[in-house]
């Protein structure tokens, strides 16, 4: 098996300024071609942290990818240290100088200075990779067993060299292993339900198969994976465990992480019945609405929300009855009946979600507990409301609605 180490350099991660994406890319890109990522690490933009790093992974990996470090400014010593751990030396590239030259001539309106100039300086012994979109070049070296990649951190830099220059580079200087996988989306039924009911089929799973559970507020993501050499034979025997998780599982699957999420379900729906759909939202804040605006050609079938955070909004532009909300509050399921019948009405659509309640960690307009969530689902038919209570965590109340308000809306469609 190949294996992969990716060190993420900088210390704008270390203190959580910015969220390291690069490696989950990375690690992506590098399991379609069949290697394995063993280890990632981040690390700050020291010499001593990034010498030792390179060091500790030095034969024990076959392939080291490190993101960060390439630019101009002082604090970005990747190449320095580069050098050091390859006893190399920095040379003069002029076809580079070139590239950044033309990148400021089209695309940057101050003048270039002596620092970006510096970008051309790289590892005398380095295999460079192209960087089209920036002025700092992508290095390749080895040292004893192991390919060090060195890439910007620049996540859309990052992205085009791995894609263009690395994969195609890797395939070419490894003999990788077939990996396969598939990961299937279900919702409304906990993990430690799903577990028992795949007990028989995990203990029939060939060795060189794994199936893995990732839950997540409402949803449980099942990950079935394998690895060998001969990829049709592969292919075939995961479509045969894939059918058989589908009838053991039944509809709690919505289908293909990334293929088939359950709001692409949800527009394949309405699309095919030529039926509208509409969202008011309460304290989920217009998040269900961004999930389901996400899907290309949503608006063939997606009219729009309206956000009524504030109580006056639910008044003024949903036009909530006074009496209602005096007698019940804005908490509850006959104001998000309301919601979703008057916002079904005000966009012309076929349904509407609505939703209403305390995520915390205060109780706002209303009295009532914290985690009472209402959902209503708005049918051309009928309004149907459902009462939750998700604890006491804001976050988990926020984004468990939103999995759990895609869910009913998912059920009705389906049983029309």
């Amino acid at each position: 098996m190949i294996s992969a180490k990716i060190i993420t350099i900088g210390d704008e991660i270390l203190i959580g300024q910015i969220v390291d994406t690069n490696s989950t890319f990375i690690s992506k890109q590098l399991i379609n071609i069949g290697v394995e990522v063993k280890e990632i690490l981040s690390i700050s933009d020291e010499k001593e942290s990034i010498l030792n790093a390179l060091d500790n992974s030095l034969n024990k990996f076959d392939i080291v990818i490190t993101t960060g470090g390439l630019g101009p400014t002082n604090d970005d010593i990747t190449k320095e240290v580069f050098c050091k751990f390859f006893n190399d030396k920095l040379v003069h590239n002029e076809d580079l100088l070139l590239h950044i030259e033309s990148l400021f001539k089209k695309f940057v309106n101050n003048p270039i200075n002596d620092l970006n100039r510096a970008q051309a300086l790289v590892p005398s012994q380095a295999k460079l990779i192209e960087n089209i979109f920036g002025t700092a070049a992508g290095m390749a070296l080895t040292k004893g067993k192991t390919l060090f990649i060195s890439l910007p951190g620049v996540p859309y830099e990052m992205k085009s060299m791995i894609t263009s220059s690395v994969v195609p580079l890797l395939n070419k200087e490894f003999k990788c292993p077939v990996i396969l996988k598939k990961t299937l989306i279900t919702y409304g039924v906990g993990e430690s339900t799903i577990a028992k009911q795949l007990e028989g089929f995990e203990d029939n799973l060939a060795k060189n198969f794994k199936l893995a559970y990732l839950p997540n507020l409402g949803r449980v993501r099942l990950r079935i994976s394998c690895k060998g050499d001969n990829r049709k034979k592969l292919e075939n025997q995961l479509d045969v465990y894939i059918s058989e998780l589908y009838n053991i599982l039944g509809k709690i699957i919505i289908g293909f992480e990334s293929v088939n999420s359950i709001e692409s379900e949800i527009g394949k729906f309405l699309t095919k019945s030529n039926k509208t759909l509409s969202t008011a939202e309460s304290f989920t804040g217009g998040l269900i609405s961004s999930r389901i605006s996400s899907v290309p050609g949503a608006s063939m079938y997606f009219k729009g929300s309206v956000v009524a955070y504030n109580t006056s909004v639910k008044k003024n532009l949903l036009e909530l009855d006074e009496k209602m909300i005096n007698n019940y509050s804005v908490v509850s399921s006959q104001a998000a009946n309301e919601m979703a019948h008057n916002v079904k009405k005000l966009l012309h659509s076929d349904y509407a979600i609505s939703t209403t309640g305390n995520a915390g960690p205060s109780k706002g307009d209303s009295k009532k507990d914290i985690g009472l969530i209402y959902i209503s689902i708005a049918t051309p038919n009928e309004i149907k409301s459902y009462q939750f209570n998700f604890g006491n965590n804001r976050e988990k109340n926020i984004k468990k609605s939103v999995n759990k308000a895609l869910e009913l809306l998912f059920n009705e469609l389906l049983n029309e």
